[in-house]
């Protein structure tokens, strides 16, 4: 019996540990990134009070505070090929607590064509003549040029090397050398080590006629300006008084009624204030603690997607199918979510429409437009398809477009009718007609998972 009783109490405690987390109070469902942190080795409970919160754990990756959905589908990366045709890709993430539906729909990918024809390179033609030599005594360089002509390049193309041919020319004539000064020498110490009112002190720096220094035959010209340059020393301060701070006091509130907050507390440099071009006080005069209300936020009902249309019926008839008698269907769709008295979902829980039933009716039928290409299958590596449709559809009969007791209803068709197209070869199939075709330039998972790796990190 006292065996039992400890094991108890051991895995009790075991389940009591909490998890303990950074916690924010943003997070960018965009980039999957948390921002504005109000502290650290916080509860995850107590930062999801808000489920507008975000939180980084123990794995270093920033996750939302409410309940798992997926986040927005990234941007299409550029055309796998600059040229032709090939692919582009995008994923999305799943954020939140617990997992997200559908977990195989993280990656799309789809045909794509950035430009029609591929760059195509040209030829030189015959080089010019030399241009004149760049200087008149000693050696310079001079230069010829080419045009991309022979033949020109095409759709974006260039030639390969460059349009320019330079080599050295000699005038066999010497250049006199002027002279240049070397850098300024280092500022001698002040003649005094602070400031009097009416005598500044001051420093002295040097420089010499050396970089390079000119030349006797045939003579350079010397360096303009002195050797000697001097400055007062205004920089000397007055004896400092260092700044110190005061002690910290609490200004605000805490701002929010739910959740966790950031408490404002400021302080001032006045113990004793800086003077004479003392220090100022290091540091920040104002800094933000979290505080906790204790208290979850609202949060708010959200609909469901509408369920399918009931039945197309008539009130009193038994059967209006395959006729123009119009009737009533409704569908409906429930508010959920909602918890901690956060505001119930806006708009209607039932939707009515008036209807014809066609469910079963034979009718004349057309042959739909193709439809858009469909996403590559598999989305990364060898083998990737596309496919596109056609569908046999009804034509529906001019019954009356409004219906009701002043005609202002609008009434749909419902139902599954049964239509026959003619059969379009090679498959002379009268329902559906499916074309598949490859995708091209479809990039290995391998490189599509360091590019979204690579996505992440920025």
């Amino acid at each position: 019996m006292l065996l039992l009783i400890i094991l108890n109490i051991l895995l009790c405690s075991n389940f009591s540990v909490a998890q303990l987390v950074e916690c924010y109070t943003t997070f960018l469902e965009d980039k999957g990134e948390c921002k504005d942190i109000i502290g650290n080795e916080i509860q995850q409970s107590d930062c999801c009070l808000n489920p507008k919160y975000g939180f980084r754990g123990q794995d270093g990756k920033c996750n939302s505070c409410r309940k798992a959905q997926w986040g927005l589908w990234s941007p299409w990366s550029a055309c796998s090929v600059s040229c032709r045709e090939g692919v582009k890709i995008r994923w999305r993430a799943c954020y939140g607590i617990g997992r997200c539906k559908d977990a195989s729909q993280t990656l799309q990918t789809m045909s794509c064509k950035d430009q029609e024809c591929c760059p195509g390179n040209g030829g030189w033609a015959t080089w010019g003549p030399w241009q004149p030599c760049s200087v008149t005594c000693e050696s310079g360089v001079r230069k010829r040029e080419r045009s991309c002509t022979n033949p020109s390049p095409f759709c974006g193309g260039h030639c390969i090397g460059s349009n320019t041919e330079t080599e050295i020319c000699d005038t066999l004539l010497i250049c006199p050398t002027h002279g240049s000064w070397a850098s300024w020498e280092a500022w001698g110490p002040c003649s005094g080590i602070c400031k009097v009112e009416e005598n500044i002190p001051f420093q002295q720096r040097t420089r010499r006629c050396s970089n390079p220094p000119p030349s006797i035959n045939p003579r350079g010209n010397d360096c303009p300006g002195t050797p000697t340059e001097r400055q007062d020393c205004t920089h000397l301060p007055l004896c400092p008084v260092h700044g110190s701070w005061s002690e910290w006091v609490t200004v605000s509130e805490c701002p929010v009624t739910c959740g966790l907050g950031l408490q404002l507390q400021k302080r001032e440099c006045n113990n004793p204030a800086p003077k004479h071009n003392g220090q100022q006080c290091p540091g920040e005069n104002s800094r933000k603690t979290v505080c906790n209300t204790n208290v979850h936020c609202p949060v708010d009902g959200r609909w469901t997607e509408w369920e399918e249309w009931s039945e197309c019926k008539r009130h009193g008839r038994r059967n209006i199918s395959c006729s123009a008698v119009a009737g009533m269907q409704s569908r409906t769709r429930s508010c959920v979510g909602r918890e901690f008295e956060g505001n119930f979902c806006d708009g209607d829980s039932s939707d009515n429409r008036g209807c014809y039933n066609i469910e079963g009716c034979s009718m004349k039928g057309k042959w739909s437009e193709w439809s858009n290409w469909g996403f590559c299958e598999p989305p990364c590596g060898a083998g990737s398809t596309k496919t596109r449709s056609r569908h046999c559809t009804p034509i529906y009969p001019a019954y009356p477009e409004f219906v009701g007791q002043h005609k202002n209803l609008k009434a749909f068709f419902w139902g599954e009718s049964y239509q026959s197209c003619p059969p379009i070869p090679p498959d002379n199939s009268n329902d559906e007609i499916i074309e598949t075709a490859q995708c091209q330039e479809v990039p290995s998972c391998e490189s599509v998972m360091r590019l979204r790796t690579e996505h992440e990190m920025h």
